[in-house]
């Protein structure tokens, strides 16, 4: 049995960035104190919605070390470093271990689209060279790969492989891998408006985009399921499906990077290729969460 790195909700975390698109740790340190002061339950930095793909390796390698630092053992942190390119994850993975994260969030490779036996040597060359727990991360409307059931269960044969990010949106597919895998490989939704269906399907919580906006009740949502109460968990997913679908009216982490600054931190501009919403969608967002009562 592996134990999960976390239950609960991890906040997939925004990277504030500064007016000349450089990381703002001054507003990134308000905002994690803000979001461990509400309830959050682990941190993973610099995922999809860190804009990990448009961070240089050095700034990735010094947002996630800054991370590590700050948070000072408050919650767990876990440190996106996966990468199309094998050598650049190992490079990557092996800074965060020395720099004290909790585990680690790879994503398949992306764009060169590997087999499923590449898969398993992807994650084979990353996991024998680091030396923290693996959460795999599967997205393949991102990515064009995706981890099927039976690679996964081969993939979690190594040991400090510890779950899976299931952003897949099929619920039989993770109903699968639960049923193969069993307490071998912990399950996360990395689908907000999924969380109680996964949770349904042996899911120990999920890492989401709506924490960012949302922690406690997004925590809530996770702990009342697994306290028992069902019904509370889901009336609580109910509440909250239009807020967790609308922040994701544009590309994220476009919309939710908007949201965060209609909540008073400055989080700035998405980098380039990804540019700022609508008029249109700035205002349904404005609508949304001002329904929801997080601003006036």
């Amino acid at each position: 049995m592996k134990e999960p790195i976390f239950t609960g909700a991890a906040v997939a975390i925004i990277t504030p960035m500064n007016e000349d698109g450089t990381v703002n740790y001054d507003e990134f340190a308000k905002f994690v104190d803000w979001q461990l002061e509400n309830g959050t339950d682990a941190i993973v930095i610099c995922g999809t919605t860190g804009e990990s793909s448009t961070l240089e390796v050095d700034e990735h390698i010094e947002c996630i070390r800054w991370c590590i630092n700050y948070v000072n053992g408050r919650c767990k942190v876990i440190a996106g470093t996966g990468s199309n390119s094998t050598a650049s994850a190992i490079e990557m993975s092996k800074e965060a271990c020395e720099d004290g994260a909790d585990a680690l969030l790879l994503v398949t490779p992306y764009y060169n689209k590997t087999s499923q036996r590449g898969l398993i040597a992807h994650y084979k060359a990353i996991h024998d060279v680091t030396d923290k727990p693996i959460i795999l991360y599967n997205v393949p409307s991102r990515t064009g790969v995706n981890i099927l059931p039976e690679t996964a269960a081969e993939i979690a044969k190594l040991p400090r492989v510890n779950g899976i990010k299931e952003a897949s949106g099929n619920l039989d597919q993770i109903a699968e891998i639960n049923e193969l895998c069993g307490d071998e490989l912990n399950i996360w939704s990395g689908n907000d408006d999924q969380i109680v269906d996964v949770l349904e399907r042996g899911g120990k919580g999920v890492i989401s985009v709506l924490s960012n906006v949302c922690p406690q009740e997004t925590h809530d949502i996770v702990a009342k399921y697994l306290d028992g109460d069902t019904e509370g968990s889901k009336a609580l997913m109910d509440k909250y499906m239009k807020l967790a679908k609308t922040l994701f009216c544009d590309v994220n982490p476009i919309p939710v990077k908007e949201a965060v600054n209609m909540l008073g931190f400055n989080a700035g501009h998405c980098r380039l290729p990804l540019i700022d919403m609508t008029d249109e969608n700035k205002a349904l967002m404005k609508t949304v969460l001002e329904e929801y009562k997080l601003i006036k």
